[in-house]
């Protein structure tokens, strides 16, 4: 049974992995449960024709583990792992699909699904795979791997933040850290810089800003943003 919280029951040292599998096709899902059933260390407690009888079943029948298909009727595999993920977090979800295209992917792992391979993968994939989610880890194929690698690749760096009068992003943590409190010598080594280039980034800000001393720089730092003013105490907590 599963506890108020939500949460599956934690699964006993060397117990198998308790799973439910979904999948539209029936032969699919039963040549599924019937390779699972032949494998060590995973139990097949339950298999569904679709996302709402998958979401039904980890609702009473509380497994570590749901194996689930993407392209389902009624409710899809993204949607039955969405709302499996916020109701029961103690199960997890790995999606087993024919389709590894962005648009099967991404939504997948967005919705909760901590592993996810293609239907091509053997006996001994989808239990590591399972195994490995249950133990808090990924298990996704090689090829999603290295898809998401391609995806974080591609992604374009976010800008730099755009810093007042012109200064530079070393002029900018340079002030923050005098706005810290920090002595030329310790801004040198918290930037593993010489003092002398502290000096020198020093000088150009304050012309830059028009400051004349660190007292103004400590202003500037505060009411532009690059650096937070200390919090006072209200009294005694």
């Amino acid at each position: 049974m599963r506890g108020d919280s939500g949460t599956a029951p934690a699964a006993d040292e060397g117990a198998p992995v308790r799973v439910v599998v979904a999948d539209d096709q029936a032969v699919v899902r039963e040549g599924i449960v019937m390779l699972l059933g032949l494998l060590p260390g995973i139990e097949v407690v339950g298999s569904a024709k679709d996302g709402e009888e998958a979401v039904a079943l980890v609702a009473e029948l509380a497994p570590e583990a749901v194996l689930m298909d993407l392209r389902m009727p009624r409710c899809d595999g993204v949607e039955a792992t969405r709302r499996i993920r916020a109701q029961y977090p103690g199960t997890q979800v790995v999606v087993l699909t024919t389709y590894a295209d962005d648009d099967s992917l991404f939504p997948a792992l967005r919705a909760g699904a901590r592993g996810y391979l293609t239907k091509d993968a053997d006996g001994d994939a989808i239990v590591r795979a399972i195994q490995d989610v249950v133990a808090g880890r990924a298990g996704l194929s090689s090829d999603v791997q290295r898809k998401l690698l391609e995806r974080v690749a591609a992604a374009p760096e976010p800008p730099a933040p755009k810093l007042p009068d012109g200064l530079t992003g070393r002029e900018g943590e340079v002030l923050a850290l005098i706005a810290d409190g920090l002595s030329n010598p310790e801004i040198a080594r918290r930037l593993h810089i010489s003092t002398a280039t502290v000096k020198t980034h020093i000088n150009n800000l304050f012309a830059k800003a028009g400051l004349h001393d660190r007292a103004q720089a400590v202003r500037y730092a505060y009411r532009n943003g690059l650096a937070q003013p200390p919090r006072t105490g209200t009294g005694a907590g």
